[in-house]
């Protein structure tokens, strides 16, 4: 990433997320009572995600990734201990696990406000590739060729052009101009059982998040897409429904 365009994105980074705390303030006693009310339990939730790619390893063999590792933070939009059932796995459309006020936190996005603090302690920028689990980044990284360079020398962001393109695992919303290529980005050989896998929904995701980290080469590209983002993530948010 080049020098000027770094320092650019700390800068809008820091203003947005002062701003961004600014005027979340109002929100959060409101946000934390319907959570609260509906699901008694912590309102704020913390959790592990995997940051900038560092380094690639072999491991006995193995192949491992070595990720900027920090914790995430969130409003609660599951029941307590919503994992201990089901282990390390991402959430989807119409999970169970999913509370009546999260469902709505989530289509809204209001459930990543409190990331604007993550992004000013500097773990997380406001435009970038959504930070996923360590333990998902692996396994996805073998069954998808390239998956771990969508972070490669580029923070995770609250917002980014897969969030406000896709659906919530990246799945293609239908209508686009993307759908009409879906057959052949998704599943070319029709095989019936990996239709509607996580995988394939996660290549699609791979596309929008390495467009993205493309345009930092560039700083006139970098703050076209920069701001272009910034500008339709509220008309998505108000939506709600594109994006993850």
């Amino acid at each position: 990433m080049l020098r000027s365009v770094r320092f650019a994105k700390r800068a809008i980074d820091v203003v947005v997320g002062a701003a961004g705390l600014a005027l979340s303030a109002p929100l959060i006693p409101v946000i934390a009572a319907a959570i609260y009310f509906e699901s008694p339990g912590p309102v704020f939730f913390r959790q592990r995600r995997a940051g900038s790619l560092r380094d690639i390893t072999n491991e006995n063999g193995k192949r491992r990734l070595h990720f900027d590792e920090f914790d995430m933070h969130k409003f609660r939009t599951m029941i307590v201990n919503a994992e201990a059932k089901t282990g390390v796995v991402v959430a989807g459309a119409n999970d169970p696990r999913i509370t009546k006020v999260g469902a709505f936190l989530r289509k809204s996005r209001l459930d990543e406000l409190p990331q604007f603090w993550d992004v000013l302690r500097g773990k997380m920028s406001i435009v970038g590739p959504r930070p996923e689990r360590p333990e998902l980044l692996q396994d996805l990284s073998h069954a998808i060729p390239l998956f771990e360079e969508r972070m490669r020398d580029v923070k995770p962001g609250i917002t980014g052009l897969a969030q406000i393109s896709l659906g919530y695992t990246g799945s293609i919303p239908e209508g686009s101009e993307i759908a009409k290529l879906a057959a052949t980005l998704q599943n070319p050989w029709d095989l019936e059982e990996t239709k509607g896998s996580l995988a394939d929904d996660m290549r699609i995701k791979l596309l929008y998040d390495l467009a993205y980290t493309a345009s930092l080469e560039r700083f006139d590209t970098f703050l076209r897409t920069e701001l272009g983002i910034l500008f339709r993530t509220p008309l998505v948010m108000m939506k709600m429904t594109q994006g993850r």
